[in-house]
């Protein structure tokens, strides 16, 4: 009996080393994510296989984030940091050079068509230095806010998870598979939401530029009254040209970011009589109790708010 009960426990030990040994083969890949946009697709590539680590969090804003000394342990500990590049993260060369990290710095703008920010915007935004967010180039950085970039942004995730895992290449593509679905049905909703809004009525107010890929992408015109990096406010001239071009140009509604100050937009609204139409993600999204937890939910929010807004629905 004793004997048994002693090559029973044995085996047990066996069995749990072996498995203790497998497991550490398979130990998830450490991601860290720029900020909660990629996070969300990349957790949608990775499933299980990835732990994700993201550096600028629900409603932050990535143009003014400083790190933290976690943030530079995180990345020294990674195999793969993903980011958007095109300037989107000016705490980035900084954090690296910090955190003397070996691992994959992977830009997930590659392949993608950028797009310059609107004239109005590339004077002032090159005379800053624009060292958050892209003046030096001309170059807006928002690329996420186009649905057709965001399933460029999924496949450069596949091909650096693939790299980095190849044992798990085939269930990173499945995964993509799926959720590139999910976003062609989501591109044909926003697509008809937009046809459903009246050509006249196609333009709204938000606080920075981060909207220009949407506007290429889906036919809406966006005003707004700072630039392309929220690290600077507009001078009285500035709102005072905008309120008139809102005039002018008959805008249908005005919206609050959420990672942007709401006085600015509350004071434009008070002066062109338009009443705010509720609150815009833009560069991050919301905490998981929020309407835009996801990239999904983010963009649906989006368009859900701005053609209540228009159409008062």
């Amino acid at each position: 009996m004793l004997k048994s009960l002693r090559a029973a426990l044995a085996m047990s030990v066996i069995t749990l080393s072996a498995f203790a040994t497998s497991s550490a083969f398979a130990a998830p890949l450490k991601v860290v994510a720029s900020f909660t946009v990629i996070a969300d697709l990349a957790k949608n590539v990775g499933g299980d296989r990835v732990n994700i680590t993201t550096i600028v969090g629900p409603d932050g804003d990535a143009h003014v984030y400083e790190p933290s000394p976690a943030d530079a342990v995180a990345m020294a500990g990674a195999d793969i940091v993903l980011v958007n590049g095109l300037h989107f993260e000016g705490f980035l060369q900084r954090l690296v050079d910090a955190s003397a990290t070996k691992a994959s710095i992977v830009t997930l703008t590659n392949g993608v068509t950028p797009i310059d920010f609107k004239p109005e915007f590339a004077d002032a935004d090159a005379a800053e230095g624009a060292g958050t967010s892209g003046g030096k180039t001309g170059t807006d950085p928002h690329a996420f806010q186009s649905i057709a970039n965001a399933k460029i942004y999924v496949k450069n995730v596949v091909d650096a998870f693939c790299t980095a895992d190849a044992e798990g290449c085939d269930s990173y593509k499945a995964n993509a598979a799926a959720y590139t679905a999910k976003l062609d049905a989501l591109e044909g909703e926003v697509k008809a939401a937009i046809q459903s809004i009246p050509e006249a009525k196609r333009v709204v107010i938000t606080s920075h530029d981060a909207f220009g890929y949407f506007e290429h992408e889906y036919g809406l015109t966006f005003l707004a009254p700072q630039g392309i990096s929220t690290d600077s406010e507009p001078s009285a001239a500035d709102v005072a040209k905008l309120v008139e071009q809102v005039k002018q140009d008959k805008a249908a509604a005005i919206f609050i970011e959420n990672i942007t100050n709401p006085r600015l937009i509350e004071q434009i609204a008070g002066e062109t009589g338009i009443k705010v139409g509720g609150t815009l993600y833009s560069d991050a999204l919301s905490g998981s109790d929020g309407p835009a937890s996801t990239y999904i939910d983010m963009m649906h929010n989006n368009i859900t708010q701005i053609k209540g807004a228009i159409l008062g629905s």
